[in-house]
């Protein structure tokens, strides 16, 4: 509770509020979210799905994915998962999906083909040109980009959605894909639930390399801005805030 305004927490409200300044910069907002157990895990097994949030924190999934412009994932979570990444429980607008998809895996089936507003799949510059020719024909929109560290190069998609008018991307997993966008220092918000079980499974990341090469404390490693926020939303936590200023060389 707002102590002076006597009003809710609403982390989608704070996010919305800071979308113009960033994207007034030169680039998209980005909001890296996901759901977690109290361990760390986001699902008991690989290439499982494991529903995590409960009714109330799934519904503020889907009202963050209506405040944003596009929303990206990786190839794995479509495999793993066939997500529709839609806005359905509050009715839209939906944002555009995003597929990282650095060789073109995705299968024509996936119901992300299916999506109102169309799918763009961000490739390698050198992805099967015969898997292109499918997707294209499934209704996708097939997106080449130079190759970064771990896939398709994360500024030079950045760049491509601002040109294509997205100033706000939500970024929803799987963990190599929330992992290289804290890696790369292009996280503006985090959003993260964690959900009151157990799990002792996959964890939400892949090991981050910290900023010394010898670190002898966690500030080592990303972390929040001060002025972060936690709520309790049904039986879930919600935890949000925003990363300090990254590196100019980073974006």
């Amino acid at each position: 509770m707002n102590p002076e305004s006597g009003a809710a927490p609403d982390p989608v409200a704070d996010i919305r509020g800071t979308v113009k300044a960033i994207c007034a910069s030169g680039r998209p907002l980005v909001t890296l979210t996901y759901a977690q157990s109290l361990d760390g895990s986001i699902s008991h097994r690989p290439e499982a799905p494991l529903a995590l949030s409960g009714p109330e924190t799934k519904y503020l999934t889907h009202r963050l994915r209506a405040a944003h412009d596009a929303i990206l994932v990786g190839v794995g979570t479509v495999l793993a998962d066939d997500p529709k990444l839609t806005a359905r429980q509050v009715g839209g607008p939906h944002p555009r999906p995003v597929v990282l998809d650095s060789r073109l895996r995705t299968p024509p089936t996936a119901r992300v083909l299916q999506h109102p507003r169309g799918c763009i799949i961000a490739a390698a510059e050198d992805a099967p040109q015969e898997r292109e020719a499918v997707l294209a024909t499934a209704g996708a929109h097939v997106v080449r980009l130079p190759r970064g560290a771990t896939g398709v190069s994360l500024p030079a998609l950045l760049s491509w959605l601002y040109e294509a008018q997205v100033c706000s991307l939500m970024v929803e997993g799987g963990r190599q894909v929330l992992t290289a966008f804290l890696q790369a220092g292009l996280v503006d918000w985090v959003l993260l639930t964690i959900v009151p079980y157990f799990v002792g499974g996959v964890p939400a990341l892949a090991p981050l390399l910290p900023r010394s090469p010898q670190p002898d404390s966690v500030e080592a490693f990303p972390g929040l801005a001060p002025g972060w926020q936690v709520m309790r939303l049904g039986r879930d936590l919600v935890l949000w805030g925003q990363m300090p200023p990254a590196n100019p060389a980073s974006r």
